[in-house]
């Protein structure tokens, strides 16, 4: 399985979209599993269900400082050039989506008890969020595969 189909299938077993992107991935870098899923669990919904930025988003950050974030505070360079990679990846995202923010994407405030059920009682939205997933894993192979 591609990574892609790795995540997607991650999120349909009930993974959140950052834990499902960045547990795709983690275990090319080393990062074991469970690890992975503690370091991406407040990710979901848009941090911690407020809407904000896309699980799926974050989930591909944390993938690219793994790839290529610095390691000391006087490494200028990594620091530039993970930004640089973040924004390429960000700039894409957005321009496929229309959004980075998850309250966006999905048209739905998750952070009401309201919001949240009708997020989960559509199975379109569990689709949207589950193309989202898909999307941020194949804009972030793109971008590792350089």
């Amino acid at each position: 399985m591609d990574r892609i189909e790795i995540a997607r299938s991650r999120f349909d077993g009930n993974y959140s979209c950052s834990e499902s992107v960045f547990t795709a991935h983690a275990p090319d870098f080393g990062l074991d599993e469970a690890a992975a899923l503690k370091i991406a669990s407040g990710f979901g919904g848009g941090m911690g269900r407020r809407g904000l930025v896309c699980g799926a988003v974050t989930g591909a950050i944390m993938v690219l400082g793994l790839a290529g974030g610095r390691t000391r505070p006087d490494d200028k360079e990594s620091k530039e050039r993970i930004y640089a990679l973040v924004n390429r990846f960000s700039e894409r995202f957005l321009a496929e989506n229309g959004s980075l923010a998850c309250r966006d994407l999905t048209g739905i405030d998750i952070s009401t008890p309201e919001g949240l059920a009708r997020l989960l009682s559509d199975p379109r939205n569990h689709e949207k969020c589950r193309d989202l997933v898909g999307s941020a894993c194949r804009i972030l192979g793109e971008i590792l595969e350089g």
